[in-house]
């Protein structure tokens, strides 16, 4: 199961440049559906389920990762930048990353024995950083790499322990996969599948899904923040991986309707699905722009609990994955019905 999520986070899709992600979509959806893709490159899928809905429910995940774009080249050959989508400082240095053509570098910071006492215990900022990809000049650079060149994280894929996994852009390749996995089995009613883009530069793609789909219902499904690390403490850990999906009942974009936050909590305890709240109120996702599109929408997001979000090496667990399926299944068909 986790060769197409492996596929999936390896692709390049930073904000904008999507493309290679779409494609990969479309290539493994049943012949049963009917997908298109809009001017700003959302993929939107219907699917026919056994019953036709009542209601319109559309699901969301979007396709574009954080990474890095290109904005100076200096005459010694090294690339300023920034960032495209929220990363912090601190993730970024010596970590390698990689550009559309193949083209790797290495993110670069002041060395340790030129750093004043002041600057020691200072994050540098993305200004203060730079790509080194070995290039002697500012003409040598030019061969391989132009201004607005944008670049990932360099990670492998890899399991971590016996029900994680660790790799770039799990979000929200998680939700697609997710959104994959529920388009390749029968459905209990008809639903829109779509795959959204620029979400981490502003929930652009969303906007433009949403009015085109007009649902009465949304599910988003996300890869949110677990802080359930050393020195983190109730609330603060935000979700706590291995205790199944995590429901938001508000974030900095959307306050979730009640009516659905309880009914994704009874049909998760009434079938026995790992489940959680999402105990900050932090962060946002597609939900944002989809409950403010055209007369409104009632919107949900269940999200897969990610460590290390927005980092290289971000770590998942496949059993939250597993609880996300479920529970979406379920909600699908009530929302469906209402």
């Amino acid at each position: 199961m986790t060769d197409m999520l492996r596929t999936l986070c390896t692709i390049d899709g930073t904000s904008g440049h999507e493309d290679a992600v779409r494609d990969y979509i479309i290539a493994h959806l049943p012949t049963d559906c009917e997908h298109r893709t809009d001017a700003l490159g959302n993929l939107i899928v219907f699917k026919k389920g056994k019953s036709r809905a009542k209601n319109r429910v559309m699901l969301a995940a979007h396709m574009d990762e954080v990474g890095m774009i290109v904005t100076h080249i200096d005459a010694d050959g090294y690339l300023k930048f920034t960032t495209v989508g929220g990363i912090t400082p601190g993730v970024l240095a010596g970590r390698t990353v990689r550009f559309a053509n193949g083209t790797v570098g290495v993110l670069g910071i002041k060395p340790i024995h030129l750093t004043s006492k002041s600057e020691e215990g200072d994050l540098p900022s993305t200004d203060k950083m730079y790509i080194d990809i070995g290039a002697v000049s500012k003409e040598d650079a030019e061969t391989v790499v132009a201004l607005g060149d944008v670049a990932v994280f360099n990670e492998a894929f890899m399991p971590l322990g016996e029900h994680k996994v660790c790799s770039k852009a799990l979000d929200d390749r998680m939700g697609c996969f997710a959104l994959l996995q529920l388009l390749n089995e029968e459905t209990s009613a008809d639903a829109y599948f779509v795959f959204t883009v620029q979400e981490e530069i502003g929930l652009r793609g969303a906007s433009t899904a949403a009015f085109q789909v007009a649902p009465d219902y949304a599910i988003v499904l996300e890869g949110t923040t677990a802080a359930d690390l050393p020195d983190a403490q109730d609330e603060k850990k935000v979700c706590i991986q291995g205790n199944g999906a995590a429901v938001s009942f508000m974030d900095r974009s959307t306050l979730y309707p009640p009516k659905l936050y309880k009914l994704a909590m009874q049909l998760a305890k009434d079938h026995n699905i790992p489940v959680q709240t999402k105990t900050m109120v932090a962060g946002g996702n597609d939900a944002g722009a989809i409950h403010k599109a055209g007369a409104g929408v009632q919107v949900l997001t269940v999200n897969v609990p990610c460590r290390y979000i927005h980092s290289g090496s971000s770590v998942a667990d496949m059993r939250d994955f597993d609880s996300v399926i479920e529970l979406t299944r379920l909600l699908l068909g009530a929302l469906a019905d209402v």
